[in-house]
């Protein structure tokens, strides 16, 4: 283990100002399940860690009066798959959640670190993208919002700067009749690694057309990736099963994996589009 130092910040201007002072080794601290292990195995040099759970913007739920959904960055998992209107309005928040790590995991893991951490299999990421969520970030210059989709660069970097750190993450309101759905497959039953995982959302209209869909895909490329293809092959028809093996092909040639102890290129090509049948079909039976 590295010799780590510990700073508590009560503020989000607190803990900006600490790790901009910290420089290249600061590191906010949530749930700390990702961060702490690799100060532990020395993957990342840390020497600061900045516990951001007693900032009060950075913990809880908010449901907005349109419908729409604020989750702070450092809420744990358990909080989200617990309250009642996720489950209801935002079922594939439950579907990711449920699925980072085991129950004791949960306790900690937040949405804002699994995607702060920026893995191509976080299993978190996909369905942030297919419901259209806002990162809002603060740093030395004030805040800023970038796209789900938009925030990761590459394995374990993404667009945050020195100083900055994610407080909320932002949700539109689900539409009516529309429906999402995550999926992920592991070599074992639980607490592993994806070797792919997608989500996908789709809205039908009352002839039970696709007017609107979003795909996303993860662990077959350095980054998740938002599959604009898988969508358009859906859009403007009713779900068919050529429209449905059109996506998936899509979401196939969309993916750029690697071969490691977990799965193989052809195999995680292949994943990528049968995960993506999967999770449109049941997006849809959700969406009514």
């Amino acid at each position: 283990m590295q010799a780590v130092k510990y700073a508590r910040a009560e503020s989000v201007e607190e803990a900006v100002s600490l790790l901009q002072d910290g420089g290249d080794g600061a590191r906010p601290l949530a749930g700390g399940t990702d961060v702490i292990v690799q100060a532990r195995e020395r993957t990342r040099d840390i020497d600061l860690f900045v516990d951001i759970k007693h900032i009060p913007e950075v913990i809880g739920i908010e449901h907005g009066t349109d419908g729409s959904l604020t989750i702070g960055a450092a809420t744990p998992c358990y909080e989200i798959y617990g309250d009642d209107t996720i489950a209801e309005k935002y079922p594939v928040l439950v579907d990711s959640c449920s699925l980072i790590g085991g129950t004791a995991i949960q306790g900690r893991a937040s949405l804002g670190g699994n995607l702060c951490n920026s893995s191509p299999a976080a299993d978190g990421i996909p369905s942030l993208i297919v419901l259209e969520g806002q990162v809002e970030i603060a740093g030395p210059n004030g805040r800023r919002t970038v796209a789900v989709e938009d925030f990761c660069t590459g394995p374990g970097q993404n667009v945050l700067g020195d100083g900055e750190f994610v407080v909320k993450l932002h949700f539109p309101a689900p539409a009516e009749r529309s429906g999402a759905r995550f999926l992920r497959f592991i070599p074992r039953n639980e607490m592993d690694i994806a070797v792919a995982n997608a989500a996908s959302a789709v809205r039908l209209d009352g002839d039970g057309n696709v007017t609107w869909a979003r795909v996303s895909v993860g662990a077959i490329a350095p980054t998740p990736l938002l599959v604009g293809g898988a969508a358009d092959a859906i859009v403007g028809q009713p779900l068919s099963e050529a429209s449905i093996a059109a996506a998936a092909a899509a979401s196939s040639a969309a993916a750029n994996p690697i071969t490691d102890m977990r799965g193989s290129i052809r195999q995680r090509v292949h994943l990528a589009g049968v995960l993506t049948e999967r999770t449109i079909r049941q997006a849809a039976e959700r969406a009514g």
